[in-house]
Formats: structure tokens, sequence, C-alpha cells
């Protein structure tokens, strides 16, 4: 019974796809440095050279993160009193 109808119409032309995002910023990417101690290993993330963020795997433990919230240089544990359980992740979207 579909074929015989008569009251159809073409699809539409499809559009042309956007032009292609910009590449991404290389300086955005975090850069990381592993470091093994003696019982355990230090991961520092660095974004344009600067420290944000610190994980630490203990041989034998769960590893704990240590964050720059505000960018001053001074890092709490995610888990300090009073502190939020929740971190909200925040990029530099543009500066000036």
């Amino acid at each position: 019974i579909a074929q015989n109808r008569t009251d159809l119409q073409p699809l539409p032309a499809v559009p042309t796809p956007p032009p292609e995002m910009a590449p991404m910023d290389s300086a955005l990417e975090p850069e990381v440095t592993i470091r093994k101690r003696e019982g355990e290993t230090v991961e520092e993330y660095r974004v344009r050279g600067k420290l944000y963020l610190i994980k630490v795997t203990p041989e034998h433990g769960v590893p704990y993160y240590l964050i720059d919230r505000h960018g001053d240089g001074v890092f709490t544990t995610m888990d300090t009193p009073g502190a939020p359980h929740l971190s909200v992740p925040m990029w530099v979207i543009g500066t000036f």
C-alpha cells in the first residue's frame, strides 16, 4: 500500500556540515610528571607550567589527592573537614 501513495514528497537536501572546529590548544593539555619514591608514586598535574593537582598513591593503601583550589599554591586534601566532597572541574576558557 505504501508504494501506491501519491502524496509523498522528496526529502530536503542534506545541509552542508559546519566548518571544522579549531584545533585544541596544546598548552591547555595537562602535563603529568610521575615520580616513584620509596613506597609511593607521586603524580603532578600542571597546565601551562602551573601545578594544580598532586595524586599520591601509597604502595599499600588508597590514593589521595592534593588540590590547589584557589590557584594560590596552598594544597588541601579533597577530604579536609569543612571542605566540600565534590570537586567541580574548573578549566581556563580564555585569558586576556
